[in-house]
């Protein structure tokens, strides 16, 4: 009796395929974020050399279709082939097929010219694409009708397929900042801090910031504090469950003050650690804080991965 090698072991190439504009790129971007190394538009005379050398430590998703310049039916089949007669991978074909009306529709409503008529109707060059696609199809090991499917809902059917647990990875961002450099770039969720007692003007806390925790404890004292942490806590705790399911892979949450030291950062602290002990995979940045530090002296306190969900 010959032993299976550990799947977790094998290193996992998943190639992506199908007619022009049923959706490849939605696929492939599914798949980098449900942790898998992706390259786009790969040139599959480029595989062998991709391959060489020590596995890679994530599996790989490669987009190849009718615009790379070596692409043929018989030239992806046979590195099919080649890569599930290969010791050590485990290698599927995701085609992703579309009804040829509703392509069309697509190609009219991008007002794209399409790769193999570029001066002529898409329609002609889908139906070039769709015979020359007829041997690539039957060899599939998945394939996904994307006709009646929304971006999203081919997002959430590839992760379901491909991702480890089932599930995209949601990372958390818990970012402070003052309000007098203005909000962070890319903030999804801010919150003011400002009403808070500010530790500011107690001589003894002023040169601290929020991470000490006696100036934890005096902004804890404010009378106003536990209702808004609460409400903050209960919030984040709805939020984030759905925008995972929506497909959002990336989300930063941002609380404020006046100088960017006392109030946001205790915050901050509290939440990327709550974040962290309920499993979310969390890191945290104090913007002002680290920005008072001397050069090199910032990757000390800079972002700091709490957990992984």
């Amino acid at each position: 009796m010959t032993d299976r090698p550990d799947p977790a072991d094998l290193t996992r190439i998943v190639l992506v395929t199908g007619p022009s504009g049923a959706g490849r790129t939605t696929a492939i971007n599914a798949l980098e974020d449900a942790g898998f190394e992706a390259i786009d538009n790969l040139p599959l005379t480029l595989l062998p050399r991709l391959l060489e050398g020590p596995p890679p430590d994530r599996p790989l998703a490669l987009g190849t279709d009718a615009r790379n310049r070596d692409y043929s039916a018989r030239a992806l089949t046979a590195t099919l082939d080649r890569l599930q007669a290969t010791p050590g991978i485990a290698a599927d074909l995701l085609y992703l097929d579309c009804a040829p009306e509703v392509l069309q529709r697509r190609y009219s409503e991008t007002r794209r010219r399409h790769p193999l008529a570029p001066a002529a109707d898409p329609g002609q060059g889908i139906a070039l694409e769709r015979d020359l696609l007829v041997p690539v199809r039957s060899r599939a090991t998945v394939l996904i009708d994307t006709t009646r499917l929304t971006p999203h809902d081919l997002r959430a059917e590839v992760t379901r397929l491909f991702a480890p647990d089932g599930a995209a990875q949601l990372g958390v961002s818990v970012v402070s900042f003052s309000y007098r450099r203005g909000l962070p770039m890319g903030a999804d969720l801010v919150f003011d801090c400002r009403f808070l007692r500010n530790p500011h003007w107690q001589p003894d806390l002023r040169a601290e910031d929020g991470r000490d925790p006696d100036v934890a404890a005096f902004i804890a004292s404010d009378p106003n504090f536990a209702g808004f942490r609460d409400q903050v806590l209960d919030l984040l705790g709805s939020l984030l469950p759905a925008f995972q399911d929506e497909g959002k892979t990336h989300l930063t949450v941002a609380f404020g003050c006046t100088g960017g030291k006392h109030r946001s950062v205790a915050m901050t602290e509290l939440v990327a650690a709550h974040l962290a002990a309920e499993g979310w995979r969390v890191s945290k940045r104090h913007r002002e804080v680290e920005d008072r530090r001397p050069d090199g002296a910032a990757g000390a306190a800079g972002t700091q991965t709490e957990a992984k969900r």
